[in-house]
């Protein structure tokens, strides 16, 4: 059995992961930011799963919020095999020209020094080189990272530009110590992100034109992020893995 951590597992991704672990028997740490009800209702789906699952609110973007979320885990479950690294938000869609200095601060604040430092307390935790037992991070990027996004999201954009490059170097860097490093890039995909982003239809609208005709689902990427935490993905690492219907 694994003990997993899913940042932003409330909804959408995060949630669909934490389900699929759980049907593998899998205990998760469910990370969530504000609406303790959904990650309450994740709990309960978990367990009803198969899993055991912990509620842990902090925000990512905190050093003292993840190191607690961290350790809140680890208190509850055990020593963690995996982190998915998940957490993530957009704004209104928008050229570079019109964005405010406050919406660049808090999309890089969470989508990078969050990822950042939930991948640092990774490599300090889970690395044998530091008394860990090794294990799995799996960040979540985007299609939107060699994409660009522009007139919409390209910050958003930039930011998952350098989760692909956290992923690259810090495989390299705890290769020998026993942690895999991978991320995946998912496309348009039905979850509540586009609502937050102002176009709730985005997903549906713009995957109609992928090679496969149609949106994913939450479902569809927590595939691709369970393989890569378990032992079947044992050889992969530093993978950018795109789950985006071919677009």
């Amino acid at each position: 059995m694994k003990m997993i951590l899913v940042t932003g597992a409330g909804r959408g991704i995060g949630r669909a992961t934490a389900l699929l672990c759980a049907a593998r028997g899998w205990s998760v740490g469910i990370n969530y930011l504000r609406d303790a009800a959904a990650a309450a209702e994740c709990a309960r789906a978990v367990e009803a799963a198969g899993g055991s699952a912990v509620t842990i609110a902090g925000d990512v973007a905190e050093e003292a919020d993840v190191l607690a979320m961290f350790d809140a885990t680890e208190h509850a479950l055990g020593r963690l095999d995996g982190v998915v690294i998940n957490a993530g938000i957009v704004a209104p869609a928008s050229p570079l020209a019109d964005m405010s200095s406050e919406r660049l601060q808090r999309v890089f604040a969470v989508n990078i020094y969050g990822a950042y430092l939930c991948a640092r307390e990774c490599a300090r935790r889970m690395s044998t080189a530091r008394g860990g037992k090794g294990g799995s991070v799996v960040l979540l990027s985007s299609a939107a990272s060699r994409l660009g996004s522009p007139f919409e999201y390209i910050d958003y954009a930039g930011s998952k530009g350098a989760i692909d490059t956290l992923t690259l170097g810090l495989a390299k860097e705890l290769g020998s110590s026993g942690v895999r490093v991978n991320a995946v890039r998912p496309g348009l995909i039905e979850t509540d992100i586009h609502a937050s982003g102002g176009q709730p239809d985005r997903a549906r609208r713009l995957g109609a034109g992928t090679p496969l005709g149609r949106p994913g689902r939450a479902a569809e990427v927590a595939e691709a992020v369970v393989w890569l935490l378990s032992d079947a993905a044992s050889y992969t690492t530093g993978a950018l893995l795109d789950v985006a219907g071919g677009r």
